[in-house]
């Protein structure tokens, strides 16, 4: 799902998979597996899954944005759950289909939700400064610009955003918040318009993925799922993680490495432990290609990552 995209591609496009051909050579899809795709969206990369299953084989779809389920199939292989893919443990284990043979992650935000301009992803438009992917939750970014402080707040836009001026961006909202609504876009672009630095369109889309990645606590979640993995994939199983962020794409690097999210062990006579239950597919990550990219802007930042479970 595509990171800081603001390209318009059109009301007909819910979203374009990234890496499709990849993602499923890197899946190896077995006919008769069971699969998971963590982040349904417009169901282009489960389309491409379901072409490769047989009619024994199952796929466990996860989205917490309630627009995705319009775009389920008619395919009685298919179980949507309406949820974050943080809880994919429970989910399967309720369904009865662990071990799986496979997992695909495509981070991010997709197509529709840069497009749809209600949602308040997009700089496009003009509407509540909002960016929930699940509508059920309460957090929204104008509750941040209102509640965090100025310390919060700069801690915010420099690691999440990458904001060249996070701390001089953060004190100017504390000051204006005062006397200023920061409820839309256009309040929000306003009030702290002086702080711009560079190319209007590219700040404000570090600013907006910040305040995205917060609202709906993204690592948080991409660690969580993380971590259920390896005791949900069967042995020789695989995982395919698309990234779009930086930081997103260093917590998986990390994760197939180490097989934690945290530092790994240090022992006294052999130094660091690897007690990753993975082997690396993919050493370095995989990109797009130029007429990929050329075709879909937004998968320019994409970074595809796939590791094999071990563990026998």
């Amino acid at each position: 799902m595509p990171e800081q995209g603001e390209q318009n591609l059109g009301p007909e496009v819910y979203h374009v998979p990234v890496m499709l051909k990849e993602v499923l050579d890197g899946l190896a899809i077995n006919p008769a597996g069971i699969y998971v795709d963590c982040t349904f969206g417009g169901g282009g990369h489960s389309k491409g899954i379901l072409s490769e299953l047989s009619e024994d084989g199952k796929l466990i779809v996860f989205d917490q944005d309630e627009d995705a389920r319009k775009n389920l199939p008619a395919d009685p292989r298919v179980i949507f759950v309406p949820e974050n893919f943080r809880h994919v443990g429970r989910f399967l284990k309720f369904h009865r289909s662990i071990p799986v043979d496979g997992i695909l992650a495509d981070l991010g935000v997709s197509s529709h939700q840069f497009d749809e301009a209600s949602r308040g992803f997009s700089i496009r438009f003009d509407a509540p400064m909002d960016m929930r992917m699940d509508l059920r939750t309460k957090t929204t970014a104008a509750t941040l610009l209102e509640e965090l402080g100025e310390g919060e707040l700069h801690k915010l836009f420099e690691q999440y955003g990458e904001v060249t001026n996070s701390k001089t961006l953060a004190r100017t909202i504390v000051l204006k918040r005062t006397s200023l609504p920061l409820k839309t876009i256009h309040q929000f672009k306003d009030a702290v318009a002086e702080c711009v630095k560079g190319n209007p369109n590219k700040y404000f889309a570090q600013v907006f993925q910040a305040l995205r990645i917060k609202v709906n606590d993204e690592f948080g979640a991409l660690e969580e799922m993380l971590m259920q993995v390896p005791a949900l994939l069967k042995p020789g199983g695989r995982m395919a993680v698309i990234a779009f962020h930086s930081l997103e794409d260093r917590i998986v690097k990390h994760f197939f490495k180490h097989g934690s999210i945290t530092e790994p062990v240090t022992d006294e006579v052999y130094g660091k432990r690897n007690s990753s239950p993975f082997t690396l597919i993919t050493r370095k990550p995989i990109l797009p290609s130029v007429e990929e990219i050329n075709t879909n802007p937004r998968a320019r930042s994409a970074k595809l990552r796939i590791a094999l479970n071990a563990e026998s």
